[in-house]
């Protein structure tokens, strides 16, 4: 890896310390909680949407966890303004990984997908398409 990665690096960084929208939502249309146990993880995505009930207008979320984590959810809560549901819906690991921009080991890539899956889970409760309390990272 070189100079790019330690630019990324760096990003990561930042969204650990000053992560973007990071906080409670005060209405949101759909609120949703997930965790990672093998990391300790908890993320929980808070989404507004516009008035077409399909585009995001606004994210934020809270949890704890590690640098990882946290700083996919700040990315990603950053990224998802402006984004359909159905683009939320299409977003796979590849996605999350190229907007991290560094190459995650197997162990660390359930940290880095938390909050896409917390998201993704979020929005197919609001829209009835599934029923579950709480996402998590680990196969049943």
């Amino acid at each position: 890896m070189g100079m790019g990665s330690d630019m990324y690096r760096q990003q990561i960084l930042d969204h650990y310390k000053n992560p973007r929208n990071k906080g409670e939502m005060a209405d949101p249309d759909f609120s949703h909680t997930g965790e990672n146990p093998s990391c300790g993880d908890t993320i929980t995505m808070n989404v507004s949407l516009e008035d077409d009930g399909e585009t995001i207008e606004y994210v934020t979320f809270t949890g704890d966890g590690c640098a990882i984590s946290q700083a996919s959810a700040s990315m990603l809560s950053e990224r998802l303004q402006g984004t359909t549901l159905s683009e939320l819906d299409a977003m796979g690991t590849d996605d999350i990984t190229e907007m991290l921009g560094v190459d995650i080991s197997p162990m660390r890539i359930k940290c880095a997908v938390l909050a896409r899956q917390v998201a993704q889970d979020g929005a197919a409760i609001h829209t009835g398409d599934v029923e579950i309390d709480r996402t998590t990272t680990e196969e049943d």
